[in-house]
């Protein structure tokens, strides 16, 4: 037993440790429940159908982070790297879906097989928040400001609050079709990686590491120049809704 350690990437929670460990889950489940969003547990071992479907075979993930292996069954199985694919799956298998709204939160252990390194474990623990059927701006301000205040109510301080927006399905459809062709002209331009990825997932190539590739990346089309006239609205609506909340907890928006 001398010679036996936890597997590199995983941690001990020693008793100490969970105490403070404890403290924080109570103050978040705290704020869950005032905001009335329920509890959802899911397996976290699923079948790796499910991950390939929901993230996309294409994806980092999937392709080198994910803890697969075969059982006795010949089936392939996967330790869950994220939640929202497990949440999805188990509203269709019990018949939930069929509830139009609903906010659900989880929390638990998630695997992924990525190099180990300050604020990064192959084993991880990751508290969710899912809306379900909620498409207004409103829900996008409330699910913001829960997690705002649950920052907060840790103790978190000097916090920016940075919005993005990533348009509509047409809006992505329309942006990625003049994003491939820019890659293809480019292509020779592009670190090794982010061409192979061109056929298999493109939209990763934004996030590449790549000192080279980051450089060309910066003459590429843009995806808010996509956006339709409705989505631009939107955006501007959650802005507008998002400055007119007032928090005294931490930081500013």
């Amino acid at each position: 037993m001398n010679n036996l350690k936890n597997l590199r990437g995983t941690i001990d929670l020693l008793p100490d440790q969970l105490i403070k460990w404890q403290n924080v889950e109570k103050i978040v489940l705290e704020q869950l429940l005032r905001a009335s969003v329920k509890e959802i547990r899911t397996p976290i071992l699923e079948m790796t159908e499910l991950f390939i479907r929901g993230i996309g075979e294409g994806t980092d993930v999937v392709s080198k982070e994910m803890y697969t292996f075969l059982d006795r069954g010949e089936r392939s199985c996967t330790l869950r790297p994220e939640g929202t694919a497990s949440v999805a799956r188990a509203l269709i298998q019990n018949g939930i879906s069929s509830n139009p709204l609903q906010k659900l939160w989880y929390m638990g252990p998630m695997f992924r097989y990525e190099r180990p390194q300050a604020g990064r474990q192959r084993q991880f623990h990751q508290l969710g928040v899912e809306f379900i059927g909620h498409d207004s701006v409103r829900s996008d301000v409330e699910i913001i400001a829960l997690a705002w205040d649950i920052l907060g109510k840790l103790g978190i301080k000097e916090l920016n609050l940075e919005l993005n927006t990533l348009g509509d399905k047409n809006d992505r459809s329309n942006f990625q079709k003049s994003f491939l062709k820019w890659l293809e002209i480019n292509k020779d331009s592009l670190d090794l990686d982010s061409q192979n990825r061109i056929t298999k997932n493109p939209l990763r190539i934004l996030d590449s590491k790549n000192i080279q590739t980051k450089k060309v990346l910066e003459n590429a089309p843009r995806l808010f120049d996509f956006l339709s006239e409705k989505s631009q609205n939107r955006y501007s609506d959650l802005k507008k809704k998002i400055r007119g909340f007032k928090y005294t907890l931490c930081g500013k928006f």
